[in-house]
Formats: structure tokens, sequence, C-alpha cells
């Protein structure tokens, strides 16, 4: 087997352990720590109708909750589990802290328990789809990898499901934000991915700086046995992960020298000049998913997959949804589901995507992105920006100089202004450059509904 696992096999048998939020990482925590014998008490200062749900399935196997409010029974944990959504700036982790309890993020808790090594993906932008290739190019015979973190399964529910049906073979890839990465102490990944560093979470972050060394967290338990794969074309990462204890790997588009994969004007080759594959084979267009691919691929050289498979996938694969996902064509007028894209750069590769008249759906929370940035990307094809939720307003005032534009309340209202006013030949796209947490609990509800609203014009 590859690498080796990150388990340490810490016992919490009828230790105290407090679940801080009850997003869907905060509910698997729960159902683990509950399943390894602790006594769990679960509590989210918000309240929803997902928060619900959850809160009832816990309660049905006998662990406490409560929502709505954080009461003083959280600091009766020895041991705090924080969901990603909870800052290290929040008021409560600053008190657990100054109480001298114990505080971890979900990954960092449930890589307690990981049998197998686990491949971590982190960056600003295309985490998503180069998660969803390594799962697909590992998928073998020989190897049983998951998809879990960030996208998908929360890690403490694969985990979970794992203690109790020990797999062969398993490889845990997971995708990472910094969020995750804030409160880790042993986490401890046999191959670290970095894609990029751009700006992002600035609403969270203080500065670039701190974005950036909280991103690094992945590395820091990392020994010479494990590897870091990592873009050589960004000029951050370049400067950062030099000279580390772990193996480093470069990928590259424009580079050719220590890369596993060399990029032409018309051919992907490996690095004993092998043709692999003809960029008109790749199945995802785009530089910066040619990007993901190399990353991709690299990552899976090391885990020992052949070529002939990462080949397959590249040629094969077909994106993530919410991610410049195509949902219909209504009277000539292409819809496209890019909620996926909350940060400026995301919206910066969307509009580079396309050569034709776009209106754009942006809006949600801010994150702190200077929305003028996306200006040079406009190239006189951006028709009219329609913008909806919290940031309207904050949109509206950086680019009203350059572009036609309509304010509009909810998500509903742009997708009927659009449905008003397309014209054959016209793409509707939504590429929100902000979070979703205004209006919708993530980023794949708001592309649901986006999807949902659009279908409704269709058959009205």
């Amino acid at each position: 087997m590859i690498g080796n696992s990150n388990k340490h096999n810490t016992d919490i048998n009828n230790l105290n352990v407090t679940i801080i939020g009850l997003g869907k990482s905060g509910e698997g925590a729960a159902n683990l720590a509950h399943f390894l014998g602790a006594s769990v008490f679960v509590s989210d200062a918000s309240f929803n109708l997902d928060i619900r749900k959850r809160s009832n399935s816990l309660e049905s196997i006998g662990i406490e909750v409560e929502i709505g409010n954080h009461s003083n029974k959280i600091f009766d944990g020895e041991l705090w589990v924080i969901s990603p959504g909870v800052s290290q700036n929040s008021p409560v982790v600053k008190e657990a802290k100054s109480k001298g309890i114990s505080v971890i993020s979900e990954i960092e808790f449930a890589s307690w328990y990981a049998d197998y090594p686990i491949v971590s993906v982190t960056g600003s932008n295309g985490k998503t789809t180069t998660v969803n290739l390594i799962n697909k190019m590992c998928n073998t015979n020989s190897f049983n990898p998951i998809l879990g973190g960030n996208v998908g399964t929360a890690f403490s529910d694969i985990i979970l499901n794992d203690l109790k049906n020990k797999p062969n073979n398993r490889i845990y890839i997971l995708e990472i934000s910094s969020f995750q990465l804030e409160h880790i102490f042993s986490f401890k990944p046999f191959i670290s991915v970095f894609l990029n560093i751009t700006p992002d979470h600035l609403d969270r972050y203080s500065s670039m700086s701190e974005y950036v060394k909280a991103k690094l967290e992945m590395v820091r338990n990392q020994n010479e046995k494990d590897h870091i794969v990592f873009n050589l074309d960004d000029t951050i990462l370049n400067k950062k992960l030099r000279n580390l204890k772990p193996q480093t790997h470069g990928f590259s588009i424009e580079k050719k020298n220590q890369t596993m994969f060399n990029v032409n004007a018309t051919k992907i080759c490996t690095d004993e000049n092998i043709e692999l594959i003809d960029l008109e084979e790749l199945s995802l267009p785009g530089k910066h998913n040619l990007s993901n691919a190399l990353a991709a691929a690299t990552v899976s050289r090391l885990i020992g997959i052949p070529n002939h498979q990462i080949k397959k996938i590249m040629s094969n694969f077909s994106g993530v949804e919410h991610r410049l996902e195509y949902v219909m064509e209504i009277e000539g007028v292409s819809y496209y589901n890019d909620s996926k894209a909350t940060n400026l750069d995301s919206v910066k590769v969307a509009l580079d995507s396309f050569d034709q008249n776009i209106l754009l759906l942006m809006g949600g929370k801010d994150k702190g992105g200077n929305f003028v940035d996306i200006i040079p990307h406009f190239k006189d094809k951006v028709k009219k920006i329609i913008t909806f939720g919290q940031a309207r307003d904050k949109i509206s005032i950086a680019l009203r100089d350059v572009v036609r534009l309509k304010k509009v309340n909810d998500l509903r209202d742009a997708v009927e202004f659009c449905h008003l006013n397309a014209v054959p030949g016209d793409i509707v796209l939504l590429s929100p450059g902000c979070a979703s947490f205004d209006q919708f609990s993530n980023f794949e509800k708001r592309g649901f509904e986006f999807k949902k609203l659009v279908k409704e014009i269709a058959t009205a």
C-alpha cells in the first residue's frame, strides 16, 4: 500500500466532546464521536430547516443538541470539534481556548482514526475539479479511493463508515479549504496538493499573508516520506514551497523542467518524452482545466496509476456540477450554472471561457474581494450584470462606470429579468463571485435553485 496512515487511535470513550456548528461536517463529527463512546453535546447558534433536520437526526440516537444559541454547557466539553464555518476568531472559540479546552477542526478529528493514506487538495480555485479527476484516475483494481472533505461527504462520515466496514486499499481524496486547516495539530497527508493561491476569504482573514499562512498549514506535519505537488506557475507557491522536508513535485503549463508531464503546442508528454494525450482530446476546455489535469496526473503517477488510465480520465471526464455547468438552451439563450464561483478569480475564468454576449448574474455574501479586478475580462462581451443579494450594492458601485447594471433582490428576480431581456445568441451565466450564505446555506443549493428556476421558464 502506498504511503502511511494518519491514525493514532486517540481514545475518547467517556470523554465530554462539544461539537460547535451543525453543518454536514458537524453532524459527521457528532456521529463519529458518539460511535467512539464519547459523551457528545452539539451546539449551533443559528437556526434553519437544515439544522433542525440534522438536530432531529442526532437526537434520535441519543445525542444532546441545542440550536439557536450557545449555552454555558458548551464549556463542559474537554475537547471541542468545530465546523469550518466557525471562525478561529469567534468569541466562543477564544473563550474555550482561554479555559484550556482543546479546539480542533473536523478534518483533524476524523484523521485520528484514518487507517489509510490521505491525498489533500487545496487552492483558491480548481479544487473540486481536481479532486474529482484524482478520484476517477485512482479508481482501479489496485486502489479504492473515496472523495470527501469540503466536497461530497464529510471526512468524519467516511471514517465512521470505514471503521464499520473495513475496506481494502482505501485512499482518501480530500478537498480542503483554509477554514478546515485553522485548527489542525497532527493532520498529515501523504500527498498535499496546492493548485494556486489568489485573493479569497479576505472577509475572514485580515490580510493576504494570513490567508496564505492558513493554506500552508497543510504541510506542517509532513515528513521526508510524504509528497507536495504544487503549481510552478503560481508565484506565491513557487516561493513558499521550497526547501521543505517532504518530496516536492511541480506541475506547469509553461515550464518543462522538474515536472512529470510537459505541455507543448499540441500535446501533453511524459518526462520521458512519450506522448500521453493530444490537447484536442481533453474533455475539459481552458488553461485552468489543463492545469488541474496536470495536477491530478502528477498525483496519480506518484500513487502508481498507469498512463493509460490517466489518459482515459483526461479524455472522458465531463466536469463537476455547479462549475461552468451547461443547464439548457431556451429560445436561443444558453444558461450556465457556475455557482461554485465564490471568488473573483473563478468569475474571471468563467468570463474567459466565452466569447459572446453574456448576461452575468453576480451577488451573494461579500467576501472582501475587489470587484474592479474583473473588468479586464469583460472584453466587450458582457452585455449586462444583474446583481442580487447582500453584495449587490457594492458590485454595482464598483462596476457602474464600465457596464450596464440591473439590481434585483434575489436569484429568482435575476433569472426572470434575464428571461425577459435576453435575445437569441445570449449567454446567461450565474457566476456570483460571492459566498452563498446571505440567501442559501451553500453554493450547491444556490446552483440547484438556479437550475430549477431555469427549468421552470422552459416548462412555463
